[in-house]
């Protein structure tokens, strides 16, 4: 068992986290300002990180869910001992993390998407070679915390480069048949799983984007083209549903999905799964479908996962 840092700790995906780990034997330590909240009181907003490097006394594994993207916090946990998972999915940070070389493993892909769409993409072409999509679907009505809203609306209006084109977020919209849900219409979206493996995989994965709300994504798809989009509205909680699903589906029709509630334990779930992973890894920089199956996750912890008859 390992003694895992949470950067985090106390907030939307972290407290699940934290709660996980300590479920499975780890001992899990919450770090955040909020001393009467953490274990360990870090403030990454402090120049130089000096509680953060005090905060790696005696830690085998670091997990940043604080929202904060700064490489120099896998560098410094690796130069101290500790393997190091990020959940973020945000493509030019994870390419910054690639770029260092690390003297312990850095695991990144760890949460819903990306991360459990990488395993169900790798999945679907092995059954099927060739192109991939991935649909995300999140529930509008979920409370997560300030980073989450912030990381959507950031990419509105903005572009990214795929596979030699360029795209604007919340564009080329393509229709899924999602299990339970019906036929929905989902938004291309700069998440990093598409990136990481299109290079893996040799072909073009390709992913979408919508919330449970069908208001709340047409929305989403107006706001892209509006000057100013970008910034969040204060205090809006548009209203929806708990409810996630992920599906991979090939250019066969071949499908694997998984579904569950709230999105914060969900990405809990996969990064308490990475933990144990992340100590048996070699020194580098790996995603999480490098090491890990669908099969690898545990079962019976509020994912289910799914394909249709006869796939």
């Amino acid at each position: 068992m390992a003694t895992v840092l949470v950067l985090g700790g106390y907030g939307a995906v972290g407290r699940h986290l934290v709660t996980r780990l300590r479920q499975d034997g780890h001992t899990a330590l919450a770090a955040g300002r909020d001393a009467v909240r953490a274990d360990r009181t870090v403030d990454l907003a402090r120049p130089g990180l000096r509680s953060y490097r005090s905060a790696l006394s005696g830690v085998d594994v670091v997990v940043n869910a604080s929202g904060v993207e700064e490489p120099r916090l896998a560098e410094q946990a690796t130069a101290r001992g500790a393997a190091f998972v990020d959940i973020t999915a945000t493509a030019s940070y994870i390419a910054a993390l690639e770029r260092l070389d690390p003297p312990r493993p850095v695991l990144l892909s760890v949460g819903l998407a990306p991360g459990l769409t990488n395993l169900l993409a790798a999945a679907v072409h092995r059954a099927a070679p060739g192109p991939v999509d991935v649909a995300v679907l999140l529930g509008a009505g979920e409370r997560h915390g300030p980073a989450a809203g912030e990381w959507t609306y950031r990419l509105l209006g903005r572009r990214f480069h795929h596979h030699g084109d360029t795209i604007r977020n919340f564009t080329r919209p393509r229709r899924f048949d999602l299990p339970r849900l019906g036929r929905r219409r989902l938004y291309r979206l700069d998440f990093s799983d598409q990136h990481t493996l299109s290079r893996d995989l040799g072909v073009p994965v390709r992913t979408y984007f919508g919330l449970d709300s069908r208001a709340a994504t047409t929305a989403l798809a107006a706001l892209t083209w509006l000057p100013g989009g970008s910034r969040p509205p204060r205090g809006l909680h548009v209203p929806g549903g708990d409810g996630w699903l992920v599906l991979a589906r090939g250019h066969d029709g071949t499908t694997r999905w998984a579904r569950g509630r709230g999105q914060s334990h969900g990405t809990a779930v996969i990064a308490a799964a990475a933990v144990g992973l992340a100590t048996a890894l070699p020194p580098g920089t790996r995603h999480l479908h490098h090491g890990l199956g669908l099969g690898d996750l545990p079962a019976g912890r509020g994912i289910e996962f799914g394909a249709p008859a006869g796939r």
